[in-house]
């Protein structure tokens, strides 16, 4: 069977690798040379919770993820119960059978398998790879091949896993997915990286952070490639110095950013409102979340949106944009 659109699901607890599952099958796609759109999903919790990371991939443009799912992974109960109506009629649903009990898809014992290596809860993500690449009928070693240049710190317990997992796999999917190749590969961007390079490509020389998520992958992205950019980056003790810094950059001349969700945009505030008194041209990047607080950690809305209109004690100018897509974020 042949598919255009293709949809693939990976879910579970945060600690159990579900967003860097994601990442991978994007890659994968990616160097099908197939158009990818990626949708992360995930509370701002270090354990527990539920994430899930949904992979579109076409050979046309792709702008939105589908949660029509082809291929569905399942890597605790309550994704089971979540996503398994999420699936297409002709989808393949594949289940951590150590936490769920049912006749509905495929049965594989994640967990059990997994407690024989040195981090069992993290694995399980590396198993939910190798579940992708059988049911798009990879061999074993296109599998492990894959997992091992994914996966490189611990490769040999990742690719073994990944082994353990194809083999439970194997001859249990009479039918896998067969995905056509497009003709020619295009870079994956995300879009809090588009965000970095446009700010760079805006002549950015200062960003000045506190990490809050989903703001944080902004500060990772430039500290990582901060001299190949040419900018300073700076992680200074609270989202208070962060933006008394900002401003005191721009008077050295400093083109300077910030970045931060709305707690930390909250406490930014005064701050925020003195680059407005000293006409500081200060650029704050605001990764919404709803409220109220922290309320409900990391889901997205369009709640903060009023917050920044009104930022601020005064009437001060402030120029507010809001980015619908990729594109306009690297704009």
């Amino acid at each position: 069977m042949k598919k255009a659109i293709f949809t693939f699901i990976v879910g579970g607890e945060a600690g159990f690798g579900v967003k860097k599952a994601g990442a991978v099958a994007a890659d994968l796609f990616k160097s099908m040379k197939r158009r990818v759109f990626v949708m992360d999903d995930y509370q701002s919790l270090i354990r527990g919770g539920h994430n899930i990371t949904v992979v579109t991939t076409g050979l046309d443009l792709v702008q939105s993820h589908y949660m029509k799912a082809d291929v569905a992974v399942c890597l605790d109960d309550r994704s089971y119960k979540n996503h398994r109506k999420h699936l297409s009629d002709a989808g393949i649903l594949i289940y951590n059978s150590d936490e769920s009990d049912s006749d509905v898809g495929i049965g594989v014992p994640f967990s059990n398998l997994a407690k024989h290596f040195d981090r069992p809860d993290l694995i399980l993500g590396v198993g939910a790879v190798a579940a992708l690449c059988v049911s798009i009928g990879m061999t074993k070693n296109e599998t492990t091949e894959l997992i091992g240049k994914s996966y490189p710190s611990g490769r040999e317990q990742n690719t073994r896993y990944a082994a353990e997992i194809f083999a439970e796999l194997n001859g249990k999917l009479n039918d896998p997915i067969k995905l056509e190749k497009g003709d020619s590969e295009l870079p994956l961007l995300y879009g809090n990286e588009a965000i970095a390079l446009g700010a760079t490509a805006g002549g950015l020389d200062v960003y000045f952070a506190y990490p809050m998520t989903p703001a944080s992958s902004i500060l990772h992205y430039l500290a990582k490639h901060s001299k190949k950019l040419g900018i300073a980056v700076v992680h200074p003790e609270s989202e208070v110095a962060v933006m008394n810094m900002a401003v005191g950059a721009t008077f050295t001349g400093a083109r300077t950013m910030v970045g931060t969700s709305g707690g930390g945009f909250a406490l930014m505030e005064e701050g925020f409102s003195l680059a407005g008194m000293a006409e500081a041209p200060v650029l704050a990047i605001l990764s919404s979340r709803p409220g109220p607080s922290t309320g409900v950690p990391t889901y997205t809305e369009q709640g903060d949106l009023k917050f920044a209109l009104g930022q601020g004690h005064g009437d001060f100018p402030r120029i507010v944009a809001s980015p619908g897509s990729v594109e306009e974020a690297s704009a």
